[in-house]
Formats: C-alpha cells, structure tokens, sequence
C-alpha cells in the first residue's frame, strides 16, 4: 500500500510538473513564410538591372572570340566537304597533306573554345560574384524589413505548392534596382577578419 501511495505521488508529481512547464513556456514567435525565385534576377527585361548589366558587358568582352571560333569551324567545315568531294580524283600525298591541315585546325578549335571557356568563367566570377553577395545581404535587410523569418528560393528549393501572395520576387528586384541602380558599381568586399 505504501508503494501505490509513493507511484500515485509521484504521478502527481510530474503531471503537475507538465502542467506548469507546458504553462510557463512562452510561445514561439508567429512565422512569416517568403519565397523568391533567384531565377528572375537574370530575365532580360524584369531582372536586376546590374546583373544584366554585368553580363552585358562580359557577353560584349567575348563577341570577338565567339565570332572567331564560329568562322574557324565554318572553315572546318569546307574544309572537310571540299576534302570528301577531292579524295576520288586528287593525289592521296595532297589528301594526306589536306586531312593533317584539317584536323590541325580542328585541334586549334578545340583548345582555343576549352581557353575561351575557362576564361569566360574566370571574367563571370569576378563580375558576379561582388553582387552575388551585395543581392544575398540586400535580400537579408529587406527580409528583416518587411518581417520576414524565413526566405525559401523556389530556384535552389523544390517547392509543390505556394500561394502566389508568398512571392516577392517581383517586389524585391523593383527594390533592388531603385536601391542599387544600373550605373553604380557593387560595393567593394570587405576582408573578413579571421
């Protein structure tokens, strides 16, 4: 009997405690739920007007070189066609010396589009990574302005299904672009202290 009085006292005991904990426990704050879809920074005409900008110019920087490689495998091309439609009727020394220069050529293409490439890469990352994060810290401000405790992008998250009045894509770039206008350089990165 003792034993059932000590099992009753201390279900009690901790039912109470439940109680009073489950009481004393503030409430979590309420969630204001965002999602933005990072995709639309780069849309020509509704995007943000610097990243275009930027792009613009590294698209301008790498005409030259894309429209040298376009003629150089246009003149591949001949080559190989001119070389299909000589091989019957010419001298296989002059085929052999045809098919080298061809293939040379093609070589050339190959690691002329393989620098291109990489350089094009290297000229993006430097251009777009300054407003890579000047966009991340201007999407947190205006997050926190408008009291927003979590921002979902619809670009790097699957997302089934959100109300439309969830997305402030569109409201974000409008304010981006007055903020930050077109002709303005990204502030410059501040070295992190270790």
């Amino acid at each position: 009997m003792k034993a059932f009085r000590i099992i009753v006292a201390a279900a009690a005991f901790v039912a109470f405690t439940i109680i009073v904990h489950t009481q004393t426990r503030p409430a979590p704050p309420p969630t204001n739920v965002a999602i933005i879809d990072s995709s639309a920074f780069t849309d020509d005409k509704a995007g943000i007007a610097r990243v275009m900008s930027a792009m613009q110019q590294i698209e301008t920087k790498f005409q030259p070189l894309r429209t040298e490689l376009r003629g150089m495998r246009e003149r591949l091309a001949t080559m190989r066609s001119d070389l299909q439609k000589k091989r019957p009727v010419q001298d296989p020394k002059l085929t052999a010396q045809q098919t080298d220069a061809a293939n040379q050529l093609e070589v050339d293409i190959k690691r002329k589009a393989e620098d291109a490439q990489t350089s094009y890469q290297r000229e993006s990352l430097a251009a777009l990574d300054p407003l890579q994060k000047e966009i991340g810290t201007a999407l947190t401000t205006y997050a926190q302005s408008k009291g927003i405790t979590l921002l979902i992008d619809v670009n790097r998250v699957p997302i089934v299904y959100a109300a439309s009045s969830l997305d402030i894509t569109k409201d974000f770039i409008a304010d981006y672009n007055r903020t930050h206008p077109a002709g303005a350089a990204p502030a410059p990165a501040r070295p992190t202290r270790p």
